[in-house]
């Protein structure tokens, strides 16, 4: 049996087409330069605070050597200046054409998890860890994954009680709970 040589090997390209995708034609919702600019000067102000700080806490040299705030301050100082030059570098570059950073659709599909994920924190203060987790769990394969809800419910519950398990039982590591807990002694 003769080898085949390189231009006789084909080789199969499997294409996944996802029908939720995000359209192509999407407008774009900010550019890259507008994200690097807002997070350089937010990163710029941390870095000042910091620097405050640190030079509040004492950032010289004293009898036994550097200050509490010697090494912070000055990695908050090399945080400012590249900061400064992020910022600089795309004031430079103005003139030109911004990049599209994120586009309407993609946004739509970020705050699609960030906004749950958010109430999860949020309702895990008064619901407990187990609670806040089954319902993340069970809306996350429901609405965003598309499963059926039996699946979505079953599966939130055994992961909460395995959690439960884990975390109570096996391990007795202290986690925030809520009514449910307090209603079987826990």
């Amino acid at each position: 049996m003769a080898s085949k040589s390189e231009a006789e090997i084909v080789v199969a390209e499997i294409v996944v087409e996802d029908p939720t995708a995000p359209a192509s034609d999407s407008p774009a919702v900010t550019t890259r330069r507008t994200v690097d600019v807002v997070a350089s000067f937010f990163l710029l102000a941390l870095a000042g605070l910091l620097a405050f700080d640190n030079w509040r806490t004492g950032m010289g040299w004293d009898a036994t050597g550097p200050q509490a705030g010697y090494l912070p301050f000055y990695l908050s100082v090399i945080l400012a200046a590249a900061c400064l030059y992020g910022i600089g570098k795309e004031f430079l570059a103005r003139g030109q054409a911004g990049e599209t950073f994120v586009t309407r659709d993609q946004f739509r599909r970020v705050l699609q998890v960030f906004v749950p994920t958010l109430l999860f924190c949020l309702f895990m203060q008064w619901l407990g860890l187990y609670v806040a987790s089954f319902l993340l769990v069970a809306g996350f394969m429901a609405v965003i994954g598309r499963i059926a809800t039996w699946k979505s419910v079953l599966t939130a519950f055994l992961f909460s009680l395995a959690m439960f398990v884990t975390f109570e039982i096996a391990f007795d590591v202290i986690m925030p709970k809520g009514p449910l807990e307090a209603l079987f002694g826990h």
